[in-house]
């Protein structure tokens, strides 16, 4: 009965910092594919960010040019937004508003929002609008893409299929230690 209560003790003690925020690396690509239909919806709500902090200058080197070059070079899909950052991410749900283009009247060309949570795997929620103005900068096209309680796993390449718009998103750790080479006797 001791040992229990000594181990209780323990993992009450050594439980938080196990899951405590660590770094990572986010990076996502928004496309649209061509040989679907383009779907229109209502407008992004005003509130469309919900309060949520606005990535703005947080950018990091992007580590998927390759795929993004890709893609362009496929008629198939249009990148439309292509975003890299660091942040912490932990068991908590951090929300990132991301936006694209010019503002106008508190609306962006492309302005969406990630909601983020850390376990051992990342649930994400995807709120992405793709607005088109008038001349007089009042959205007159929205196109929406909305992924909610998607569970990717960390260190890969997640796609998230909303029809004619999809999300790629990786969200790598800044800490974890590279995947040891196998010994020389294994490799092919």
């Amino acid at each position: 009965m001791r040992v229990f209560r000594i181990l209780s003790l323990l993992l009450v003690v050594l439980a938080p910092s196990a899951f405590a925020d660590s770094p990572y690396q986010v990076e996502m690509i928004l496309v649209r594919q061509n040989a679907e239909p383009v779907i229109n919806s209502r407008a992004a709500p005003e509130n469309w960010d919900g309060g949520a902090p606005r990535l703005g200058e947080r950018m990091s080197p992007p580590r998927l040019g390759s795929i993004v070059d890709k893609l362009r070079a496929d008629s198939s899909y249009t990148v439309l937004a292509h975003k890299a950052w660091e942040q912490n991410l932990g068991e908590q749900p951090v929300k990132i508003a991301i936006t694209d283009g010019q503002e106008q009247f508190g609306q962006f060309p492309i302005e969406g929002v990630l909601n983020l949570q850390l376990g051992r795997f990342t649930d994400i929620d995807a709120d992405f609008w793709i607005n088109q103005f008038d001349s007089n900068g009042s959205v007159i096209a929205s196109e929406h893409l909305s992924q909610k309680d998607v569970r990717t796993k960390n260190n890969q390449l997640n796609y998230l299929d909303g029809g004619h718009l999809a999300l790629l998103i990786k969200i790598t750790s800044l800490t974890a230690k590279p995947p040891s080479a196998p010994p020389p006797g294994l490799q092919d």
